[in-house]
């Protein structure tokens, strides 16, 4: 396996060969992005998603906690931001929380519309521009193929119009892969998102290579299976090698293994935690597993 400056420093540090690591001072690694196909416009691998977490409704002290959370994120190199009308009140909570940090300008907004019908589902998207206080979306997308027809064509309205930027569909749960295949081999759209994580491997069968194929950007849901995974990992050890991809946590290990897949654009965690929110966040910078590594990732976890 390729040793890597992280690994040699320590090594060396062992050895006796180099001062204690306080005195040895480098610049962080750059974060790492990845374009989305159809422009070439880079994001972070890390993104933020928001079921539940952000389902506070008014009350002000978590609001404020929710701020804190969305200021650690932006401070770590956020972009991408996910909710859904779906979400109770989640997108009002990011309206107020984005207002309380003054509109951060390297927001990547992205929500869904999520009706059976066209008219209201219109409006819908209409009251969440409201809801986040944008102008327009970066990402309009249609959740868990609700009606995606009819609205895939109001959102390429909207698109022209020049209410989003970016248009996609969403699935979640591995439901209706075969309907969204079909959806991903016929229709010209922007983003992907669906559910994949080092225990939910579906997708890498003929879903991430139809979007690779496609040119279509792969948003990844659920990839601590809303925290059961991190439960389930929590109090076994992490693998010495682990390390080798700056991997101090299971969330760490977790995210790297999702964006390290050639066709993962971006993974969006939530919590609302900031302590939670600055581990998903160093998962941002570093080496990635190679397919090699990958599958020791694969073969490991199989054994706990």
């Amino acid at each position: 396996m390729e040793v890597t400056r992280r690994r040699l420093l320590q090594l060396l540090l062992a050895a006796g060969a180099l001062p204690a690591l306080g005195s040895v001072t480098a610049a962080p690694a750059p974060l790492l992005t990845r374009p989305i196909p159809s422009t070439g416009e880079r994001l972070p691998v890390i993104g933020m998603g928001s079921y539940i977490t952000f389902d506070v409704g008014t009350d002000d002290d978590l609001l404020a906690q929710r701020t804190a959370v969305l200021r650690a994120f932006f401070d770590a190199g956020g972009k991408l931001i996910d909710s859904s009308p779906m979400y109770d009140t989640s997108e009002a909570a990011i309206g107020e929380c984005l207002a309380r940090l003054e509109h951060p300008g390297a927001l990547f907004s992205a929500t869904k519309v999520w009706h059976w019908l066209t008219g209201p589902g219109d409006r819908q998207m209409q009251r969440s521009r409201e809801l986040w206080r944008v102008p327009r979306f970066d990402l309009m997308q249609v959740h868990n193929l609700v009606n995606w027809p009819d609205h895939l064509r109001t959102m390429r309205r909207d698109r022209e119009a020049g209410l989003v930027r970016y248009i996609g569909i969403t699935t979640s749960h591995g439901r209706r892969h075969d309907e969204l295949a079909d959806i991903l081999r016929t229709e010209k759209i922007d983003f992907v998102q669906l559910t994949y994580n080092i225990r939910d491997r579906e997708v890498e069968e003929r879903l991430l290579p139809l979007a690779a194929d496609h040119g279509i950007a792969v948003i990844v849901n659920r990839p601590f299976r809303r925290g059961g995974l991190i439960d389930r990992y929590a109090g076994k050890p992490l693998p010495d090698w682990a390390a080798d991809i700056d991997c101090d946590s299971w969330p760490q290990f977790l995210l790297k293994f999702i964006v390290s897949h050639p066709a993962v654009t971006c993974a969006i965690p939530a919590t609302s935690r900031v302590d939670h929110m600055q581990e998903n966040m160093a998962a941002l910078r570093g080496p990635l597993p190679d397919a090699a590594m990958r599958r020791e990732m694969i073969a490991y976890v199989d054994t706990l």
